[in-house]
């Protein structure tokens, strides 16, 4: 484990508890779900699905809410233990993205929301996560965009950290932002086909009131038109059908 990773590793075990209630209550649940709509759609209903980067397993209960079901991996002990108390029934294991511990074609649907940004290799987690899809399956990322107000968000953490100011997701780990350009190429590097990429997500829950609940009215309105100033990426490919 690289000293980066376990120091991700070491803030998310702290953080698990802030982390679930951040993105399962008020305007942080909004936030998340509407990401996470972006992420569902297109997927497989009641098929097999891998999230990587779980979390607390909010999206694995809300797959499961369409019935089949899902496998969730994190490198984080605290992230896990709180998934499986949130969905008993189904697995999760701690393990990193690069190299997964799973067969060839062992899922119809790969997602990973807010974790992306933090894959070192995303060149092999892309590559694992074709290897592990079954023809015709798709994967959907949901990651940090580079626009003009996530530019100085690096600095920010950085200066935070040093103030020993500790808020879940909020941290100096060296995470990439990525253009929708980037993340087109790296999914066609790695195989997947239909690909698209849009920018999602205006809304921020960092936003203060009453700026977040103005955002919120005009979210739809910036995607569509404004798309450069979301948040977010949203990058979804599929494995070819006749893949064997």
């Amino acid at each position: 484990m690289t000293p980066v990773s376990g120091k991700i590793q070491i803030h998310y075990d702290e953080m698990a508890e802030v982390y679930d209630k951040r993105y399962n209550e008020n305007r942080g649940k909004f936030y998340y779900s509407h990401i996470t709509r972006h992420i569902m759609d297109g997927f497989v209903r009641g098929g097999r699905l891998l999230d990587l980067g779980c979390g607390t397993g909010l999206f694995v209960g809300r797959y499961l809410e369409h019935g089949g079901n899902a496998t969730g991996l994190d490198i984080s002990r605290g992230m896990i233990e709180k998934a499986s108390a949130r969905c008993p029934k189904s697995s999760f294991i701690i393990g990193t993205a690069e190299v997964l511990p799973f067969q060839d074609c062992s899922f119809d649907a790969v997602s990973s929301i807010l974790s992306f940004s933090y894959f070192k290799r995303p060149e092999a987690t892309l590559s694992e996560i074709y290897r592990v899809l079954a023809p015709g399956g798709s994967v959907a990322v949901c990651t940090l965009g580079r626009n003009i107000f996530t530019r100085g968000l690096p600095a920010l953490y950085q200066i935070t950290e040093a103030m020993n100011i500790r808020k879940a997701c909020h941290g100096a780990f060296g995470e990439r932002y990525y253009s929708v350009e980037e993340m087109e190429t790296l999914l066609a590097d790695a195989g997947f086909i239909d690909i698209s990429v849009r920018r999602c997500s205006f809304a921020h829950y960092d936003l203060a009131d009453p700026i977040f609940g103005l955002a919120q009215k005009i979210e739809p309105f910036v995607e569509e038109n404004l798309p450069y100033l979301a948040y977010n990426l949203c990058a979804k490919g599929k494995k070819p059908a006749d893949e064997s």
